[in-house]
C-alpha cells in the first residue's frame, strides 16, 4: 500500500510570506523563521505583539523603510511585514491517519479533487482549521501549489492543518475505507441534503473543483453523493464557501 502515496516527508522550496496573521501564527506553530522584515514606522498593535515574540523567539528581523521596503516587494496587500520561513511539512497519508487515531475523536479529513486555485486553497484551510479538520488531503498532480499565497490566504491556517499529498485520490479513498472512514462526495447531482445526511461517523468530505465537479471515475467509489440545497437563480457556490458550509454542518451535528 505504501507504494501507492507520496510517504516520505517531502518538503518544499523555502517560502516567503507577507501579512501580521501568518507570519505570528507561523511563530506560534514553532515554523523554522529565517528572517523577517518590517516596515520600519508602522507601530500599530500588530506590529508591537509581532516584535515581541520575534525577540521572545530570538527570530533575526529588520527594520525597513516604508519606500525601500514597497520597491522590493510592491504595494501588495503585505501590510509591511515580509518573513522567510522554512518549507510547509508533508505528511504521508499514513501517518494522518495514525495521528487521528490516536486522538480518540471522530475523524473528520477533507479530499480536494482539482482545487487549483491558491486563494480557494487557501480559504479551505481556514475552514478547516476552524472545523478541527484532522487532515487535508490533495493530489500531487491537480492541486493548487503550496506557496504565500495559500499562507497569506489561510490566515496561517496552514500552520495547524495537516496535509498529505497522494499520487491518486483513488487510493487515498481505498486507504480510507480500509480504516472505517465514510466518504462522502459534495455533489449538486446528488439526492440528499447535506442537513439530511449523518455525519456522526468517521467521515471524509470530497470536493471537486467548481469547473469540473468531482471526477467520475472518483465518484464511483465514494459512499454517497450530498449536496447545499440552494434557492434562487444560483448554480453553485464558491467552492470554498460550499466547503466551509459542509464542514459547519458536521461540527453542529457532532456538538448537539
Amino acid at each position: 500500500m505504501a507504494s501507492f502515496f507520496l510517504t516520505t516527508l517531502k518538503k518544499m522550496k523555502e517560502l516567503t510570506i507577507y501579512g501580521f496573521r501568518p507570519v505570528i501564527e507561523a511563530i506560534e506553530n514553532n515554523q523554522t523563521i529565517d528572517k523577517v522584515w518590517l516596515v520600519k514606522s508602522d507601530k500599530s498593535r500588530l506590529f508591537k505583539e509581532l516584535i515581541i515574540k520575534l525577540k521572545n523567539n530570538n527570530i533575526s528581523y529588520s527594520l525597513v523603510p516604508r519606500v525601500a521596503f514597497q520597491r522590493k516587494y510592491g504595494v501588495k496587500n503585505h501590510q509591511g511585514v515580509v518573513a522567510k520561513i522554512s518549507p510547509i511539512e508533508i505528511i504521508p497519508i499514513e501517518k494522518m491517519i495514525q495521528n487521528t487515531e490516536s486522538k480518540k475523536t471522530t475523524a473528520l479529513y477533507l479530499l480536494l479533487d482539482g482545487i487549483t486555485d491558491p486563494r480557494n486553497f487557501g480559504a479551505i484551510l481556514r475552514s478547516a482549521n476552524a472545523t478541527s479538520v484532522n487532515g487535508v488531503i490533495i493530489s500531487s498532480s491537480s492541486s493548487s501549489p503550496i506557496n504565500e499565497v495559500v499562507v497569506k490566504t489561510s490566515s496561517g491556517a496552514i500552520f495547524n492543518v495537516p496535509i498529505s499529498k497522494v499520487n491518486n485520490l483513488k487510493d487515498a479513498i481505498y486507504l480510507l475505507k480500509e480504516n472505517k472512514v465514510e466518504v462522502l462526495g459534495l455533489d449538486q447531482a446528488g439526492n440528499k441534503t447535506i442537513y439530511d445526511s449523518d455525519l456522526l461517523n468517521p467521515l471524509a468530505l470530497l470536493i471537486g473543483s467548481e469547473e469540473k465537479g468531482i471526477s467520475k471515475g472518483i465518484l464511483k467509489l465514494i459512499n454517497q453523493k450530498v449536496k447545499i440545497p440552494m434557492t434562487g437563480n444560483v448554480e453553485s457556490l464558491n467552492v470554498s464557501v460550499a466547503t466551509s458550509i459542509a464542514l459547519f454542518e458536521v461540527i453542529r451535528q457532532r456538538n448537539l
